[in-house]
């Protein structure tokens, strides 16, 4: 079922062609768990809080809606830190030759590693988040890290990736250009890339970034049993290169199989890549700048590793304009009574949360919720995978109205 309106274009996948599946054993519970231990070691973790929204659910008609907050992820703001610690970590323990369980932070950070290893330049592309993430981890670790973001990326992104201790610029190109010359510099002067997404021959980083990742869905669904709940029923992930959602939808197979969650994937307009690969059947690239108030999302190339999983999983594609997204930031920053408000970003919660909004209250996407069982027995789970990571264009959105017209 496809449906191209002016605001959300959905296409529901009706059915899965019968063929063998894309690998999700790298992301299964046994292997989460290790990736959370590893986390623990962290002097600044904690687990992130899920906001339980009942007034909202109640007025969409909806039992819950929960949103796991992540802009408290290690101060950082967002949850990209997760996947970069955790892939350079297993970097530096196979330098060594042991396995991530058998060396702590505080062991990986010392001049015994230092002096067995030397010092090494991690490099990266990113909108900023992700940069940051890469940053900080380096810097933890004592050692150094080049970053790059592509035209148009807020200055106030690029300085706090510069505040953790990289060497961080913008270059005149786009996302797609500036994770090309990371490459080209890495293999220029021995630099190790640390990229969340994956090409032809660098898969194994983008695979141990996408096992961090599970710490956000390993701890959502302990938080859930709390309220006596085993799972969600529906799950909405936005998505720019894709290892995000992969990884989350991922680990919710490898629990759940069968009777996993109904999970919907969400696109800017402007960076449709999986919506449009949905459609056709094959991997579809977005080229050019991708203009987006959502700059997390704006991401051309799908991850070659997340890509099936997206493809072959996945329950629905989304794809609709920047309004959307900015109407759910204004609904979580401005709750009804008796909910928490949440600072969402604009890649995080406002994504799913502006979608869930659209979806639940106009009569034109009836069929949808129709089809997704988007009801009052529904439990939906949507991830603020950041804060007010730019601040003044947050201010901009939440406060001056920003993109409010449709």
């Amino acid at each position: 079922m496809t449906i191209n309106d002016k605001l959300v274009k959905a296409h529901i996948v009706d059915s899965k062609i019968d063929k063998p599946k894309a690998n999700i054993g790298f992301i299964s519970h046994e292997i989460v768990k290790k990736v959370n231990d590893f986390h623990k070691g962290f002097s600044e973790y904690s687990v992130t809080p899920l906001h339980k929204l009942d007034a909202l659910a109640k007025h969409f008609g909806l039992k819950n809606i929960f949103v796991k907050d992540e802009s408290y992820r290690f101060g950082l703001n967002a949850f990209k830190v997760l996947g970069s610690t955790y892939a350079i970590g297993k970097y530096l323990a196979s330098r060594l030759g042991m396995d991530i369980s058998e060396v702590s932070f505080e062991y990986l950070s010392s001049e015994e590693v230092k002096d067995k290893i030397g010092e090494i330049t991690f490099v990266t592309a990113t909108d900023g988040n992700h940069g940051r993430g890469v940053a900080w981890a380096a810097n933890r670790l004592g050692q150094k890290s080049v970053v790059y973001m592509p035209r148009g990326s807020s200055l106030t992104r690029l300085n706090n990736i510069k505040k953790e201790g990289a060497d961080a610029s913008i270059i005149d190109g786009n996302y797609e250009d500036a994770v090309k010359l990371s490459e080209e510099m890495a293999e220029k002067n021995g630099w190790v890339v640390i990229q969340d997404t994956a090409w032809e021959g660098y898969e194994e980083i983008p695979t141990w970034i996408m096992q961090g990742y599970g710490t956000i869905i390993y701890e959502a669904l302990e938080q859930l049993t709390e309220y006596g709940i085993d799972k969600p029923t529906h799950v909405f992930l936005q998505a720019g290169v894709g290892s995000f959602p992969g990884a989350i939808l991922g680990y919710l197979i490898n629990r759940f199989g069968e009777d996993r969650p109904i999970t919907i994937i969400m696109e800017a307009d402007a960076a449709n890549c999986h919506y449009l690969s949905s459609l056709s059947g094959k991997r579809e690239i977005v080229e050019g700048d991708m203009p987006t108030i959502m700059a997390g999302l704006a991401c051309g190339a799908p991850n070659i590793i997340s890509y099936d999983i997206l493809m072959d999983y996945a329950d629905c594609f989304l794809s609709f304009p920047d309004y959307v997204t900015a109407r759910g930031m204004r609904i979580l920053a401005s709750p009804l009574k008796g909910d928490p408000r949440i600072i969402s970003g604009e890649s995080g919660g406002g994504v799913g949360i502006g979608v869930v909004s659209l979806l639940m209250e106009r009569d034109e996407y009836k069929e949808i919720r129709k089809k997704l069982k988007l009801d009052e027995e529904s439990v939906v789970l949507v991830i603020s995978t950041e804060g007010d990571t730019d601040p003044d264009r947050y201010k901009d959105i939440v406060w001056d109205g920003e993109f409010s017209s449709k």
